[in-house]
């Protein structure tokens, strides 16, 4: 029978729900989502139920992360389907703080990355957006204290980011990538996915068919950059504007 886990709100009470659990000599997992969790997020529990005795799952909606132009009202927010799907995980704590918890009045440090924040990725398109993911992942992980921390590789970038931060920084905390968790027809489990028509959905299976074709193609010994070309003119000829 699954049980409702302790939510948490302020740091206060965080940390004595984690100092609880380290009395009992637990080892702790945290695993940081923005919520309108998936069944990507729900691997991501399971490993940390592998990784360590007790599940943190932090639920926040940073908007640091967001330039003024996307998406941080409309992000989709589910707290009733996310809480009963960690519920039936046995995740042990659930820290949802608010915005003012995080960044209080007068907040003002900033984690910058360098190294993977800028391999002219996704940060020549988002350039405020390691700088966002950096500074709250700090946070919680100062926060929470977690022995190990779970992150997916669909974001593969950001996770090279973080083990980084966390490494440099001395944060005490073992970073661990996830396998990406796709839907049968190969597309990627985002939260996002809510968004696309019925139309852009069924198109959206390109990104996936030229992902395995580009790498099918460097295997078989073409040279990188031609094969990532064909993977461009796939997409574009799906109708994709690609970065």
């Amino acid at each position: 029978m699954s049980r409702s886990p302790l939510i948490t709100r302020t740091v206060p009470a965080l940390r004595r729900a984690v100092d609880n659990l380290r009395k009992r000599k637990a080892t702790v997992a945290l695993v940081p989502t923005m919520g309108a969790l998936h069944d990507g997020h729900v691997s991501l529990v399971r490993l940390a139920k592998r990784r360590a005795s007790r599940v943190v799952v932090s639920i926040f909606v940073n908007p640091t992360q967001f330039a003024p132009t996307e998406d941080f009202g409309a992000y989709p927010r589910t707290w009733k389907t996310d809480i009963a799907k960690l519920a039936a995980e046995d995740v042990d704590i659930v820290w949802h703080p608010g915005v003012e918890a995080m960044y209080p009045e007068g907040f003002a440090t900033r984690v910058v990355p360098e190294g993977p924040a800028l391999a002219g990725l996704e940060d020549r398109f988002r350039p405020h957006f390691f700088g966002g993911v950096a500074t709250v992942v700090g946070k919680l992980f100062t926060q929470c204290r977690p022995d190990v921390a779970i992150f997916g590789e669909k974001d593969f970038q950001q996770l090279r980011v973080v083990t980084q931060m966390a490494r440099d920084l001395d944060l005490g905390v073992k970073v661990i990538g996830s396998r990406t968790v796709r839907e049968p027809d190969g597309l990627a489990m985002s939260s996002r996915n809510v968004y696309l028509s019925p139309e852009e959905r069924q198109t959206s299976t390109t990104l996936y068919r030229a992902m395995k074709d580009s790498a099918r193609r460097i295997q078989a010994g073409e040279a990188i950059a031609s094969a990532m070309a064909r993977g461009a003119e796939m997409i574009e000829a799906a109708g994709f504007a690609l970065d």
